[in-house]
């Protein structure tokens, strides 16, 4: 049985790496759209290759499996932190659309790797009714760090460059990486991990919740904030603003969350969220209100915290030992629609932006249709924690 200062060695470890990766990743999602356009000049179409390279290490995301036969597995987080940080870093002294998609490939090796490990992790050390409210407190964390970020570059663009921003934003999780490279958070009496790629058909609903998760997320991902740039004419200011009063609600939305999942359930939290997507895809494509599509982006943003509860439900259901490569197998099977989904979706934007947001809809209403088998997986696999 795992120790209270183990569980808590390991959140302190995690929390670092989490708030440090969150300076990079988020100064690089608020800057990236208007230096792509104000510096670079990129088109829909291009924005939509560079996001569409942004998750190929995503859907490599299985080698991670491989990587921690050599490598330990919080060794591995704190070196894809340091990673992301300068893929964020160079990002700043290449403009153009190939700068952009090397640079964009960088961190996300870095970003996507470090997530696996982080889920892997987490559900490993932690029980089924506290891996919920870990994430939503990581989450929380991360949310309060946003805020800061948005602060810090709300005054940086008045002082600093484009280069320098990234710079700035980008030394913190290099930073932060070296020092986790300086840390053992591990337990030896955790059950050793598979060294393998698992697939099993018990997981079958498991693959495909996170399939539908990984295509429509894209579109929020790769389009949303886009759409706001180059239809509503939305500042840096603006963009940045609309990022911090996502991140205070969500500062206080993670733990309610998180309490959710454990009293409601995650069948529950699940037809919440879909149900609701389909109604702001929807919406988005077909408002012609600034303010309107605001709003829809802070809602979308709430709802995209949801997804823990598929991660929590893989929990529930798999054996202790396929925790790591359940985590790696699911960020690959994520990524596979999201590999091609934001190019072609960057084709279809320029016959109609409309059409984008519409295939956002439907990919909510098959993830709300396939959410109702939740209980009945959970129940099979002999967990009866669920009180739904």
């Amino acid at each position: 049985m795992m120790n209270t200062e183990s569980k808590r060695r390991m959140y302190l470890f995690l929390l670092v790496l989490v708030v440090s990766s969150t300076v990079g990743f988020q100064g690089w999602r608020t800057l990236i759209n208007n230096f792509a356009v104000d510096v670079g000049g990129l088109s829909g179409l291009d924005m939509g290759l560079v996001q569409s390279v942004r998750e190929i290490p995503g859907f490599l995301a299985l080698l991670a499996v491989y990587v921690i036969l050599f490598v330990r597995e919080h060794r591995l987080a704190a070196f894809s932190v340091a990673v992301l940080g300068a893929g964020v870093a160079l990002a700043g002294w290449l403009p153009t659309t190939a700068g952009l998609v090397f640079t964009t490939l960088i961190m996300s090796f870095g970003f996507h790797y470090f997530e696996t490990m982080n889920q892997s992790l987490t559900l490993q050390y932690f029980s089924h009714t506290e891996a919920p409210v870990v994430m939503g407190r990581l989450r929380s964390f991360t949310a309060l760090t946003n805020i800061a970020v948005g602060g810090a570059i709300w005054i940086m663009t008045r002082h600093m460059g484009f280069t320098a921003m990234f710079i700035a934003l980008g030394a913190i999780p290099l930073l932060a990486g070296l020092w986790g490279l300086t840390r053992n958070p591990s337990d030896s009496t955790l059950p050793p991990q598979r060294k393998k790629l698992v697939f099993r058909t018990r997981y079958w609903l498991f693959y495909a919740l996170t399939f539908m998760a990984g295509a429509r997320r894209q579109i929020f991902v790769a389009f949303a904030v886009f759409l706001l740039v180059e239809k509503f004419g939305y500042s840096i200011q603006a963009i940045t603003i609309l990022f911090v009063v996502n991140n205070v609600i969500n500062f206080v939305a993670n733990p309610l969350l998180a309490r959710a999942v454990n009293r409601f359930g995650e069948r529950s939290v699940l037809s919440v969220e879909y149900g609701s997507l389909i109604v702001i895809f929807l919406a988005y494509a077909w408002t012609d209100s600034p303010v309107v599509a605001g709003a829809l982006y802070v809602l979308d943003n709430i709802f995209f915290n949801f997804s823990m509860a598929v991660k929590t439900f893989y929990q529930k259901i798999a054996d202790p030992k396929d925790i790591a490569s359940g985590m790696a197998v699911g960020f690959t099977i994520n990524h596979i629609a999201a590999v091609f989904i934001p190019f072609m979706g960057g084709i279809l934007w320029m016959a109609d932006y409309r059409i984008v947001f519409l295939g956002g809809a439907a990919m909510g209403l098959i993830s709300l249709i396939l959410s109702q088998f939740v209980t009945r997986q959970i129940e099979h696999a002999g967990n009866t924690t669920r009180l739904t």
